[in-house]
């Protein structure tokens, strides 16, 4: 998650009433709780650490995504604008696990459900967010001793497309906005899958004081 912050920098140009100007600034406490927690660009960090972090990312981005595709079902025209298919990384998270010789847990967190496409572009905000940072810590890992034989792919899933990736995201949801979307609404939902994200990963801190 490090990282994205600066490069989210650069969405501030439609004024203060731009949501994805609300978005960083009103979701800042809570992104900086869940990069404390997971900690990712720890010089110190090892195989079993990454892959107690990749445990718990990988079960928030099953329920995540879960709630995800009811929405998309029902909701699919609005799914295919955003190019929700190909924006699934849960099965990234399990193959990364597994080049760490480590099986993938059964355990998901209780997510709310998805009731509409303001919710939707709100989750989606944190699960597309995250890969902003994905470079940086793709280079951080390369640099690691204990895990220079393993090439992680859920951090960087787009590659070279990670800025159109993002920069899509962003278009969908100020047009969404525009169009009687309700800011808001995505804001909170953002918000509310922040502090999910950091509850579900609060386990595998490590000791340090992070605020609840």
């Amino acid at each position: 998650m490090a990282a994205g912050e600066t490069a989210a920098q650069h969405d501030d140009r439609s004024g203060h009433d731009d949501v994805l100007r609300a978005l960083r600034t009103r979701t800042a406490e809570e992104h900086r709780t869940v990069e404390d927690l997971l900690d990712l660009l720890d010089p110190q960090l090892d195989r079993q650490r990454l892959a107690q972090v990749l445990t718990v990312m990988h079960g928030f981005w099953v329920a995540a995504e879960r709630g995800l595709d009811e929405w998309a079902a029902r909701r699919p025209v609005d799914a295919s604008t955003v190019a929700w298919e190909r924006r699934r990384r849960a099965g990234l998270f399990a193959t990364d696990l597994r080049a760490l010789g480590v099986p993938a847990s059964a355990d998901v967190p209780l997510l709310a459900a998805v009731a509409d496409t303001d919710q939707a572009l709100g989750r989606l905000y944190v699960l597309e967010g995250s890969t902003l940072g994905g470079a940086f810590i793709d280079r951080h890992l390369a640099l690691l001793p204990g895990l220079a034989d393993v090439r992680i792919r859920a951090f960087s899933p787009y590659g070279a497309d990670t800025g159109a990736m993002w920069a899509a995201y962003r278009r969908v949801t100020r047009e969404h906005v525009r169009a009687g979307g309700d800011a808001d609404r995505v804001v909170a939902a953002a918000r509310e899958t922040f502090r999910a994200l950091a509850q579900w990963c609060r386990p595998v801190a490590r000791g340090r004081e992070v605020p609840v």
